[in-house]
């Protein structure tokens, strides 16, 4: 299973890209959890930046701007968000290639940025649907 510990994590023997996500997002954490299931994620470099103590990830990227947008740099180097990295993500993962080719033309990558906006605008209401859906089970 692929390394994963809170904070800023970079695997030496990396050939994929580097995800960084909100651990402290209960949607976030089972989405990349899916994520980490699917065959090639042990070639991406998995960094909960959800947490305290991580104040700026790298030189240009901040810990803020990683948690306002989901965040992955490249095997480029280059730093993208929103549809476009799920794009990153789904070219690393042989199941989701299909995605990727689909989804990164113009006009597709246009259609899956305004989608992932929308999410960015509901996001706060359906994590708190979650949580409360996850205590109310744990209580069970």
């Amino acid at each position: 299973m692929p390394r994963h510990r809170p904070g800023v994590e970079k695997a030496p023997e990396q050939a994929g890209p580097t995800v960084y996500y909100d651990g402290a997002c209960p949607i976030c954490v089972r989405e990349i959890g899916f994520y980490r299931r699917q065959a090639g994620a042990d070639l991406i470099c998995w960094t909960d930046v959800g947490h305290d103590g991580v104040a700026d990830i790298a030189p240009d990227l901040s810990r803020c701007e990683a948690l306002a947008r989901f965040t992955v740099r490249g095997v480029d180097s280059k730093l993208v968000s929103g549809g476009h990295a799920f794009v990153v993500i789904w070219q690393s993962l042989p199941r989701f290639r299909w995605l990727a080719s689909f989804f990164r033309p113009k006009p597709c990558a246009w259609l899956l940025e305004q989608a992932y906006r929308v999410f960015l605008l509901l996001r706060p209401s359906l994590q708190a649907a979650v949580a409360t859906a996850s205590s109310r089970g744990s209580q069970r």
